[in-house]
Parts: structure tokens; sequence; C-alpha cells
């Protein structure tokens, strides 16, 4: 990359190492993703108007983006921190303005019926619109746009990137997309324009239109399903439950491939009876095919004082959904469990091997068991990736 016409390491000598915190972020993204996606790129934040708001008297503002549709006065702003009133136009200050780029497998999403054994650019932006006590990355979710190192890249810089380097998914991730749907949104329809496709890694807080208009330009969506309790929500997220599921049957009615993550944190959410209830949901209101990802809980931000989950612990909930009829349950954040692997429904035998991130697809043929002939719910080559369209609202479905 070259930065006002000199190299990147001339260029951070000039300033010396202390001078631009952001020219360190801009480097460590340049490392990753490459001069495709850095060149043009501007170390300062961005600003852009929001997709999903409405106008009110006094230059007020209401956003339509997620559940808690906030009412923002002039010069205020939403509970996420990362959009502004700004004289009566409701506008989103990380529009771009990237704080984590990599490349990761599509297995660390986690999503494993889509693409296996590929790579995601995966990129996020500082904010969320919720509060978990457990987060892990907290240090930018957590924090405001302007306390976090971040630097722009426009959407063709980031999918001149993933070709590039031939991953061939964006995934937005790492923080919540929700709060960056505006360049979620652009960047996935310039995506797909130039063959790359995009999954958003999210915790589903978001309104109905909202969603409708992101999964005309997604390919994947995963969903962190915290708990299935209000009341774990309401304190451990300082959110509510009902929007989440109510996302899930919106991705459910448009089509779109979807897997669930719960993170099982030990006396909060671990009970055989909410798991059950869980597992029953999904069954009734995604159908058995839905894969359901169990991951390990580790100590972390304000929640310090339990423990890891116990893998009997994760072991007893694979076994609860699958019984409740769920055909493609996992067990994450948990090395050589068999729990990793996808096995055929219909003959028993693995299909998918994982060990960590090392995947041996090599029985999966044609989107089938290579024993039985089973079809096995997924998305598993490229052009179904691209191909996918959503379903048009059922009548009465479509929400305001």
């Amino acid at each position: 990359m070259v930065m006002h016409g000199i190299g990147r390491r001339e260029f951070l000598r000039t300033v010396g190492a202390g001078a631009c915190a952001l020219c360190a972020a801009r480097a460590r993204a340049e490392d990753a993703a490459g001069d495709s996606a850095t060149e043009g790129a501007k170390p300062q934040a961005a600003v852009h108007e929001a997709m999903w708001y409405d106008r009110l008297a006094d230059k007020a503002v209401r956003c339509r983006l997620c559940p808690r549709e906030c009412t923002v006065a002039d010069v205020e702003r939403g509970y996420c921190g990362v959009r502004e009133n700004q004289a009566g136009e409701y506008k989103t200050l990380v529009y771009g303005n990237l704080c984590s780029i990599n490349i990761d497998p599509i297995e660390k999403k986690p999503l494993f019926h889509y693409l296996p054994g590929t790579t995601a650019l995966s990129v996020a932006t500082a904010g969320c619109n919720m509060e978990c006590k457990f987060c892990q990355n907290w240090r930018v979710s957590q924090y405001r746009p302007e306390q976090v190192e971040s630097i722009v890249i426009p959407p063709e810089n980031l999918v001149r990137a993933a070709k590039t380097r031939r991953a061939p998914t964006l995934a937005y991730t790492y923080t919540e997309p929700v709060v960056f749907a505006e360049y979620v949104h652009d960047t996935a329809a310039v995506g797909r324009k130039e063959g790359v496709g995009s999954v958003m890694i999210s915790n589903g807080y978001i309104r109905e239109p909202a969603l409708r208009d992101l999964c005309k330009v997604l390919t994947a969506v995963k969903i962190d399903l915290k708990a299935f309790s209000e009341k774990f929500y309401k304190e451990q997220c300082a959110a509510k439950l009902a929007p989440v599921l109510a996302t899930l049957e919106v991705l459910k009615d448009t089509g779109i491939h979807t897997e669930v993550v719960t993170l099982i944190v030990p006396t909060l959410n671990d009970s055989a009876e909410e798991i059950a209830g869980l597992a029953k949901w999904l069954v009734s209101h995604m159908g058995p095919d839905v894969p359901l990802h169990f991951s390990r809980f580790h100590p972390l931000y304000r929640v310090n004082n339990l423990p890891p989950t116990p893998l009997e612990t994760l072991t007893r909930a694979r076994k609860i959904s699958m019984d409740a009829g769920l055909r493609y349950v996992y067990i994450g954040n948990v090395p050589f469990s068999e729990g990793e692997s996808t096995y055929c429904p219909s003959c028993g035998k693995v299909v998918i091997k994982r060990v960590g991130y090392n995947v041996d697809a090599s029985m999966l043929r044609s989107g089938g068991c290579a024993s039985c002939g089973h079809k096995i719910a997924g998305v598993w080559s490229q052009d179904d990736a691209l191909a996918f369209k959503p379903k048009p609202p059922k009548e009465g479905k479509a929400g305001g």
C-alpha cells in the first residue's frame, strides 16, 4: 500500500511510533487484507446517512433499525452509540469504519453447513445494540467509534480484497453487524455483483423491514440465541428474547441459510428444561435441519465468577436437542469432540469430519452423503450461495 506517496513502513517511521494510533490499525488491516482493501482508506471516522429512520418534529428522529426504536434528539446518539442525529438527519458513524479485519475459516463463525473448508474475510466496527456481560469482544463492542482504532475501507475496496485473497465470502462479525447495517448492505450488494458472498454473524436484534432488506444481498446468517428465557436476556444482555425469536422466524420465511449458536453459561442458561424448550422451539419454527451449535463459555468481561462450561453439560445439551428432533447439533470451543463433525441423519456416517479448523468434506458428494445419498441441508457451492433470493413475505407477515 502507498500512503501519501510513500510506503507504509516509511510513513510510520515518519510520523513516529506514538503519533498516530490509527496508522497502526491501518497497518494491521493491510497485513490481513492486503493493499487492495486499504488503498484509499482514510484514518478517520466515516459519516453516512442511516437507511432506517423516521424524521420527527423539532429535528428529532426515531431509529427504525432495531427493536429499541430509539427516539433521538438533535446532537444526541442512539443506544448503540454509533448513530447520531445531526440536525434532523440520522447518521451512522461507522460506515466502513473498520476496527478489525482478518481472514478466518468459515467454521470460526461458526458456519458448518456453508462452504466448508473455505475462508471468509471478516470485518467489524465498534458498537453493539446489546450489553452482554460475558462478551468476548467487549473492548470494541461496548465502546464508541471515536474510542477505538479504526480505518475507513469503502465497500468496493473490501470486496476487491476478498477476491485478491481468494476468500469466497465476506463475514460481518466480531461485534454486531446490525449497528453497521448500511455498510453490510452496500458491501454485500457489491460483493454479489463480483461473485463474493456475504454472511452476517449477528445477535438477531433487528426489526423485520431492515432484516428483509439485508436478506436481499446476504447469502447466509448466523444468529446468537443467547438463551431461551426473557430473564436471561434482561439480566445478562439488557435486551429481550422475543425480538430475536421473531428474527429467526423471518429468516425461515425468507429461506436464507441460517445457523444458530447458544453459548452455554453455567447456572445461567444450562438447565435441561431450558435446553429442551429451545430445541423444541427450533424444530417447530425453523425445522429439524437448522444447525444448532452449543459453545463453551470461558470467564470474560463481567462474568468472571463462573467456571468454563463442563464438557458433560455440552454433551447433555446436544443429546437433549437431538432427542427433540434436531438433526445437526454441534459442540463448539471443545477441540477433538465428536460434536464437531457432521453426521448423516439417515445412515449415521460422518459426512464432514472436523478437528478444530481442519475440515475433511470428502464424504459430502453433490450436497449429499457419499455412503447413502441422503441430502444434507446446507449451502455447498458458491454458485448456490450467490443464487439465493429471499422468498417474498407471506400475506400479513411483513413488518412495519
